[in-house]
């Protein structure tokens, strides 16, 4: 079959290879045939060394798709369903799953050891444990989750990381009031759902931060009433009431410099979500003083903190309803041909989220 493979990390393009092959299927898996994928920022992390990756490897971990084949033991989907491919699912039985915490299951991130294709004897692995620049990806029954068959797979592979992370970011992880002051620094495709979910919480002054401007432009578009270049986020900041601050400020980039503008432009006893995923050797510096005095509350948010499963069913209705736009958010497609033209759009910023039809 084809597929996108990165042979080594810090390489800048990916080769679209037809000789790849999906292995693994067996008891608890699932074969999927893909039909649309989601290039996501953390799939170039990946690729230039940001977040840990074995290589050779084929990128991609939003996706959506149909069941080919399920293995023995598999109950929950059937041929012919259509699934979202989740990158982190949960077992079910750890302690991080017996106290509710299914985005803490460490059982993803365990397989992602594991190669999901081979191309002639070399083991090739998928990001994540997934890999959905393919044609068809092996995973474990739990990270295909069922979806209605009239949600179209372009707005079901969205759904499978970046809208449930920022939507998730502001309704399970800040729990976002009606009449709060928000900030969104960082306003690509995750950035914007944040924008979406403080919106529908009822968030009163949201302000969007980028330095890109069709992004500070598009964030306008989704639902913030102001949107700002960085270095005007400090006069945003003391025009909110009393100048101390947004009650909540969301971190959507993953770097120190901006996780440390995300706190300052936070008012005392507020809270600053980071969504970004950085690097293990980006530390971000905080004074003792500051962290008991200011009493702001800094919560990490791993795929939207909350049950992946049940955020899935909350977006669809809430895109259904009209509520939230995901259709919006899709201004680049490409066959899988084309990726490297989508990598492109992506690092340029011109793309908020691009849909790759494979």
């Amino acid at each position: 079959m084809r597929a996108a493979v990165l042979r080594e990390i810090g390489q800048d393009e990916l080769e679209v290879l037809d000789d790849v092959e999906a292995v693994g299927f067996g008891p608890g898996k699932v074969r999927v045939r893909i039909r649309a994928a989601g290039l996501c920022h953390s799939d170039l992390s990946a690729m230039n060394g940001v977040l840990p990756q074995a290589a050779p490897f084929v990128p991609g971990h939003e996706g959506a798709g149909e069941v080919v084949e399920v293995g023995p033991g598999v109950t929950g989907v059937a041929p012919g369903d259509h699934v979202v491919v989740c990158w982190l699912p949960a077992c079910g039985a750890c302690p991080s799953c017996r106290r509710g915490q299914t985005e803490l299951c460490l059982s993803g991130f365990l397989n992602a050891g594991t190669p999901n294709f081979r191309r002639g004897e070399t083991d090739v692995f998928g990001f994540a444990g997934t890999g959905t620049f393919a044609e068809e990806v092996v995973v474990d029954a739990g990270c295909a989750v069922p979806v209605p068959s009239d949600v179209p797979f372009d707005i079901a592979a969205l759904i499978g990381c970046g809208v449930t992370t920022g939507l998730g970011a502001a309704l399970n992880t800040a729990k976002v009031e009606a009449g709060s002051s928000v900030a969104v620094i960082g306003c690509g495709g995750v950035g914007v759902s944040v924008v979406q979910g403080a919106r529908v919480a009822g968030a009163a002054r949201i302000v969007a931060v980028d330095p890109v401007a069709s992004r500070r432009k598009t964030a306008l578009a989704f639902g913030a009433t102001r949107a700002v270049a960085p270095e005007e986020l400090s006069d945003a900041k003391a025009e909110t009431e009393g100048g101390e601050g947004f009650d909540h400020v969301f971190e959507v980039v993953g770097k120190s410099t901006t996780a440390r503008a995300a706190y300052d432009a936070t008012r005392r006893g507020g809270t600053m979500v980071v969504v970004g995923a950085g690097a293990v050797d980006d530390v971000l510096g905080l004074n003792m003083f500051e962290l008991f005095f200011d009493e702001k509350r800094i919560l990490p948010s791993l795929y939207g903190g909350g049950d992946v499963r049940r955020s899935y069913r909350r977006t669809i209705a809430l895109w259904r309803s009209g509520r939230i736009d995901l259709a919006g958010m899709i201004t680049h497609r490409v066959s899988l041909a084309r990726i490297d033209e989508a990598l492109q759009q992506m690092r340029t910023g011109a793309a908020l989220r691009t849909c790759v039809e494979i």
